[in-house]
């Protein structure tokens, strides 16, 4: 089984990829014995993976206990997150406890920052399993909640100790979620592999018919790729926000519709279709270049549209991102397939104009 290792000093951590991952107690670490061990969860998630992963930990010596929040983007606030508070503190968890996120990146950002925030830091363990949180959401400790003015504004860096890929939790994701999390997989062609690009290309009508094989080739590329990105740039202030690609459009769209109407995936593709748009405005991608990319989201049956939401409400929405700096709007474009970077040339006309391009009237009903 492939495993890519997060050289992070003595936090560094290992993703485990392979079948059958959560039921096997082997590659849980011993200090969890005798531990008490918090397995949040969410309703559709539990009753598909609970009661493998409760065996697990069991055999591992573990005292573990559920911790069930209702499902959806919507729920990833301040309330939902007490939750897991009042669950810890009733099970008399002490630092020294640890929490296991088993869902996928709402359930590993409120989980991770649940963690971050118990007695100022407990260890957590990653078993994402939606193709979105296994290759990006679960590697690289950002963990937050969201606000009403703005998506993941309320955060910690909290990295986590181990994460395990269980490929077999994909045979149960819907349609439309696994097509979100192929938005990320492209990204990591986009801004710094043109042969995994190409890769994808060749690939992608098996890895939406989820072939084995390739798909675990996709997701090990994907992980191996975040892993040296946040090895170098653990609190982005640098490289790391080039993993950024299309989010600050997309999180526009996130919080302009309403969390949870809009998948993150399908958010984060139309922001990529945007800031591609942009990159050809100031001279860097061609409109061929473009045309490639709209195919590739539309072969992972993902939106190359984005809501109408107006120019002006856009760019209201995205003064918010947290790439601003100085009261200056930084995005991640693109002077070439496989080569991304971190810009403020375009203008705001620019920018409006790349918005008015790539939105249509849509149904937001997905």
């Amino acid at each position: 089984m492939p495993t890519v290792d997060v050289a992070l000093g003595e936090r560094a951590y290992s993703i485990h990829i392979g079948r059958g991952l959560l039921s096997d107690p082997a590659y849980l670490p011993a200090r969890l014995s005798g531990q008490p061990v918090a397995v949040v969860s969410n309703e559709t998630v539990a009753p598909l993976y609970l009661q493998t992963v409760h065996e697990s930990l069991l055999a591992a010596g573990a005292k573990p206990f559920a911790v069930i929040l209702p499902d959806g983007e919507a729920h990833k606030n301040w309330q939902t997150l007490n939750r897991i508070f009042d669950a810890l503190l009733k099970q008399h968890c002490e630092r020294g406890s640890t929490l296991v996120a088993l869902g996928g990146g709402v359930i590993g950002d409120m989980g991770g920052f649940a963690a971050a925030c118990y007695q100022r830091g407990m260890n957590f363990i990653q078993m994402p399993t939606t193709l979105l949180a296994q290759v990006d959401a679960s590697v690289g400790g950002k963990t937050a909640i969201n606000h009403p003015l703005g998506k993941n504004m309320i955060g910690a860096f909290h990295q986590p100790s181990l994460v395990l890929v269980d490929i077999d939790t994909l045979a149960t994701l819907p349609q439309r979620e696994f097509s979100a999390g192929m938005a990320e997989v492209i990204k990591y062609g986009l801004i710094r592999d043109a042969d995994f690009l190409h890769w994808l290309e060749a690939n992608m009508s098996r890895l939406m018919a989820r072939d084995e094989i390739p798909l675990a080739e996709a997701i090990y590329r994907a992980c191996r790729h975040k892993a040296e990105i946040v090895a170098a740039d653990e609190r982005e202030r640098g490289g790391r926000a080039l993993l950024n690609l299309g989010h600050t459009f997309g999180h526009a769209i996130e919080t302009g519709l309403g969390y949870g109407v809009w998948l993150h995936g399908e958010a984060v593709a139309a922001g990529t279709l945007m800031a591609a748009r942009l990159s050809t405005l100031l001279g860097w991608l061609s409109t061929a270049d473009v045309a490639r990319i709209e195919r590739l989201f539309a072969a992972a049956v993902l939106p190359v549209r984005a809501p109408a939401l107006g120019a002006e409400r856009y760019l209201q929405l995205m003064r918010h991102d947290k790439k601003i700096q100085d009261g200056r709007l930084r995005l991640i474009l693109m002077k070439s397939l496989g080569e991304a970077v971190v810009s403020e040339t375009a203008s705001e006309a620019q920018i409006a104009e790349a918005i008015r391009e790539c939105s249509q009237k849509l149904t937001t009903d997905l």
